[in-house]
């Protein structure tokens, strides 16, 4: 007797370190902005960590007397989870760039201080190859601190240099 019985495939989940991060990533310091992944379901979300540290540029200005994370870096936070999630379903990913082409519903519930750990948990809404949406939650502890919804587009990088003569007219990395 044969069992028909049809299994779900599971997807599987893995880490990245900051080595990982970085070969996947163009972002180097001061604008790399995640520091570990916890959690990747290929195509489907990601789990990542930002330390957050005095030491961050932003906070010499942002603000000097009660130094706040501003709210664009965690968002750009949460499009370089993104990015890497996407990226790593790219084969040749060396050639390509993920940029923003759009932030929608961005709402920010407390403030990110020096010290602490953001979670961030982006989840692909739509994906079709050389664009999608994705879905981002900041996290401090259990507490949630920002939500946004993100979208993006995947340019070849000479096209984003100019080698075309006319550079990008499209979003900005993420």
């Amino acid at each position: 007797m044969t069992d028909h019985t049809e299994t779900a495939e599971v997807p599987v989940k893995r880490t990245m370190d900051i080595n990982e991060i970085l070969r996947i990533l163009p972002h180097r310091f001061p604008f790399l902005m995640i520091d570990r992944v916890i959690e990747i379901v290929p195509r489907q979300r990601i789990v990542a960590i930002k330390n957050v540290t005095i030491n961050e540029p932003f906070f010499m200005g942002h603000f000097p007397e009660m130094p706040i994370m501003p709210g664009v870096m965690i968002v750009e936070s949460m499009a370089q989870a993104g990015g890497a999630l996407l990226l790593s379903e790219i084969e040749d990913r060396e050639s390509k760039l993920i940029v923003f082409t759009g932030v929608e519903r961005a709402r920010f519930r407390r403030p990110v201080l020096p010290g602490d750990q953001l979670r961030l948990e982006v989840e692909v809404k739509s994906w079709r190859g050389t664009a999608g949406r994705m879905a981002g939650t900041a996290y401090v502890g259990e507490k949630r601190v920002a939500e946004a919804t993100i979208s993006c587009q995947v340019l070849d990088r000479k096209r984003v240099k100019g080698d075309s003569g006319e550079g990008s007219k499209s979003g900005n990395e993420s």
